[in-house]
């Protein structure tokens, strides 16, 4: 099968997902659910979707098993949004990569305000160095 079809249906499911998992899942009680990522099968059988939870440790928890505990609803609503000859067997898996890009970008916020700045004087090239 075509890569650039693979993209479209791996796209076309990532957006579904995310337009029905914002109406379907309540936010108060598992935190603010995005789709990050789906990867699909050549043969378009499965998917995995990676899911970010925003919220704390407890919605995330909490969000990713009320997502499993759902998991053939919201596959049954894609069969209906997304026409395809299967619909793909929905995997999610929480993904993190947000909160630890967050981490990353926090201490090097907190490295950058500790180290010494470097006097701009300094470098300058005077003439008398050469």
């Amino acid at each position: 099968m075509s890569s650039l079809r693979l993209e479209r249906v791996r796209e076309l499911l990532k957006r579904e997902l995310g337009e029905i998992i914002r109406r379907e899942i309540p936010v108060g009680e598992v935190g603010l659910v995005t789709v990050n990522e789906v990867r699909i099968s050549n043969d378009l059988h499965s998917a995995t979707v990676f899911v970010g939870i925003l919220g704390n440790e407890e919605q995330q928890k909490r969000g990713i098993h009320y997502i499993n505990e759902h998991r053939k609803r919201l596959q049954g609503m894609i069969g209906k949004a997304v026409i395809l000859k299967y619909t793909p067997q929905l995997k999610f898996i929480l993904d993190n990569s947000v909160r630890q890009g967050d981490k990353v970008l926090q201490i090097l916020k907190e490295l950058e305000t500790t180290s010494p700045q470097p006097d701009p004087s300094e470098d300058e090239i005077t003439p008398e160095d050469h």
